[in-house]
């Protein structure tokens, strides 16, 4: 059988379109052995004034003026993409970005998944000017179709619920195919194991409520004091606190967890949030695409802090119409609806059973087979 070779684009801005990429090259390695996968994130083949304006700009907007970042997002949403100041975007970053082009080459991939827009575009452009001829696949990584998704010429796009779905076949040519598969997430998450035994793993007391507080990668959202906060709750339970890469945080909770005996379990990066999410009744976490998308593939419930305007608030809207989250605003709204879910059991198990309910844990394999099959229906 002929080996096929499929190069997954990612782009670092946030750590949910990498981890997407990462999910569909993992489930390659697992499931598909005559497919070979290259995953290459786009900001390594970029000048470092673009890497910088891409991903810390990215990142020091959203958490230093939100405000902004919503102008940004809905007017970005509503811009006409043949107007000049779109097609002056498109030209600086087609400028920044030519090592990537070059890359995709040497790789002479036989289809590409793109789960950010900017290699997706920069490809489209190439493809209009019949300077490639190669069938490019989008994977939207939210519970939401933001306008710079959406371009000519892509060989098929991947959804993440049926809203998208339908709104990409309002908006999107007929001539693309259009798959609501969820978004990718990596195995592991399709094979959680039972929380009994996760707990017994993590030293935690396997008879008391556990709750898991995450924050990103990176860390965000001042979990030492949101930490402090659920914690003077009174309601007998354990708390477990993702750091992510951030030592500072880390160290802080470290600080308190000595001042907290047996209640609260601080942890940088680790592999095993999979398992970690096993462990838990419910999770506390910013509604990410990928992080809501994981706690979906285990069937774990979340209370969903402070989203960011724009594709969180978005994502926070799906999650709570389908009864599988909560939303807090801010600590106070986080401890009010802690208390909720800790005194209220049959709540509690009405939203685990939604969650599961519309959790895709295979959608890597999914997206993989449905690549697949069209390049074999197309040979």
């Amino acid at each position: 059988m002929t080996t096929r070779k499929i190069l997954l684009l990612s782009v670092s801005a946030g750590a949910g379109h990498t981890r997407a990429a990462e999910a569909l090259h993992q489930c390659a390695q697992q499931h598909f052995p005559d497919v070979q996968t290259l995953h290459l994130d786009a900001m390594q083949y970029v000048t470092a004034a673009f890497r910088k304006i891409y991903t810390s700009g990215y990142m020091k907007l959203v958490t230093a003026s939100p405000t902004m970042w919503r102008l940004l997002y809905e007017k970005s949403d509503e811009a006409d993409p043949r107007s000049i100041m779109q097609r002056l975007r498109r030209a600086t970053e087609r400028l920044n970005t030519r090592p990537l082009l070059r890359a995709v080459r040497d790789f002479e991939p036989d289809a590409v998944i793109c789960t950010h827009f900017l290699p997706a575009e920069l490809l489209m452009h190439k493809i209009r000017r019949a300077r490639m001829d190669l069938p490019v696949w989008v994977q939207v990584t939210d519970f939401d179709l933001h306008r710079m998704w959406i371009m000519p010429h892509m060989a098929g796009y991947f959804a993440g619920n049926e809203e998208i779905a339908a709104r990409m076949r309002q908006n999107i040519e007929p001539s693309a195919q259009i798959h609501c598969t969820g978004i990718p997430v990596m195995p592991a998450f399709g094979n959680a194991p039972d929380a009994a035994d996760a707990r017994q793993q993590f030293g935690l007391d396997p008879a008391r409520r556990t709750v898991l507080l995450m924050g990103g990668g990176a860390g965000m959202g001042g979990l030492d004091d949101v930490a402090r906060a659920l914690l003077a709750i009174e309601h007998d339970f354990q708390l477990i606190v993702l750091a992510g890469k951030n030592q500072e945080t880390l160290r802080a909770l470290q600080t308190l967890a000595e001042q907290r005996p047996g209640r609260l379990f601080p942890m940088g990066f680790t592999d095993q949030v999979h398992r970690l999410m096993a462990c838990a009744d419910f999770v506390i976490t910013k509604p990410g695409g990928l992080s809501t998308s994981e706690c979906l593939a285990v069937g774990v419930p979340m209370i969903l802090n402070s989203p960011i305007p724009g594709q969180e608030e978005r994502n926070a809207d799906y999650l709570l119409e389908q009864g599988a989250a909560l939303k807090a605003v801010d600590n106070t709204a986080l401890v009010w609806r802690m208390r909720r879910l800790l005194s209220d059991p049959q709540l509690l198990e009405t939203m685990r059973r939604n969650a599961a309910a519309i959790g895709k844990p295979r959608a890597a394999r999914d997206v993989l087979r449905t690549v697949i099959g069209q390049l074999e229906t197309t040979a």
